[in-house]
């Protein structure tokens, strides 16, 4: 079976270069309709140009396909809305949102401005869910919606001077958890992406012969899979390198020690609190609360 997507229309944000640039190619190549989605700023977030989209969008066109760019920044409201208003008047529907914008302010929390810790959060979270609210009613009104968030491995796991990052990378897996609920019954299919990839943001991080493994190119494929038909929804695909994983929160057993329990009972038993054999994921929060229930009842 071969993924298509003839007839869809496709946002990208952040598709300037790198992995949004990968993945609006690959959209279009498979018979998207893609809005080049990009601010054009420095890695910090400062500055901006409409060249970095135009390219992207010239490429497409070049190999036969349909594309427009677009420059809003994604958290703008005023620039999120032309960016959905310009869609709607090309093409007349949404369905697909890639939201990949981002930037980095890396620092050791103690050394970290609060202005560095805000704006990061404010691009990555906020600009996650500034254009998913502004598309949000039009995929509900055509029952129809595929939107892939993107998460890191520093959310899910940490990495030392990204506190910024890394909070607002998991913040979006908490938006993505709630709204894989409430898009359900308009087959709006919600998940993540956690990709490991040579890019502008990563260059620095990166020694040379990872920058030529790590390929923007070898992401995609996961992405377009959580864009198509039969994606699942609220996964978190982990990708890198032609490696695909799925990451997923977890919880342990757990032990019943009784409502009068004390702080020296949670020490005592801490052995088994935190047995992780036999932990599964939740699908929803109250599926946490039905396992304390039966924990209570002694199952």
């Amino acid at each position: 079976m071969t993924i298509r997507f003839d007839g869809k229309v496709a946002i990208v944000t952040g598709a300037g270069g790198g992995l949004g640039r990968a993945h609006a190619l690959e959209l279009a190549r498979r018979g998207a309709k893609v809005v080049v989605n990009d601010l054009g700023g420095a890695v910090d977030g400062s500055g901006g140009s409409s060249a970095a989209a135009e390219a992207v969008v010239a490429e497409i066109k070049a190999a036969g396909g349909t594309a427009i760019a677009n420059g809003s920044s994604v958290t703008d409201d005023a620039g999120v809305a032309n960016m959905v208003k310009q869609t709607m008047d090309a093409f007349g529907r949404i369905d697909i949102l890639i939201a990949n914008a981002g930037i980095l302010r890396d620092k050791s929390f103690a050394k970290m401005e609060q202005k560095d810790f805000n704006i990061v959060v404010d691009v990555h979270l906020m600009g996650t869910v500034k254009p998913v609210k502004a598309i949000w009613e039009i995929m509900k009104a055509q029952r129809y919606g595929r939107i892939v968030v993107t998460t890191s491995s520093s959310g899910l796991y940490g990495n030392f001077g990204q506190t910024n990052y890394g909070a607002a990378k998991l913040g979006i897996v908490g938006f993505m958890n709630t709204l894989k609920l409430e898009g359900q019954k308009d087959n709006i299919k919600v998940n993540a992406i956690s990709p490991v990839a040579g890019t502008r943001m990563t260059e620095n991080l990166f020694p040379p012969e990872a920058m030529k493994v790590f390929l923007p190119e070898a992401v995609t494929p996961g992405v377009v899979y959580l864009c198509s038909e039969d994606a699942p929804t609220g996964a978190i695909l982990t990708a890198g390198a032609g490696v695909f994983s799925l990451a997923q929160i977890i919880e342990s057993h757990g032990v019943a020690l009784g409502a009068h329990a004390t702080a020296d009972d949670v020490a005592a038993a801490w052995g088994k609190i935190s047995d992780m054999s036999g932990a599964k994921p939740y699908f929803q929060g109250g599926e946490q609360t039905g396992k304390f229930i039966e924990r209570l009842s002694g199952k």
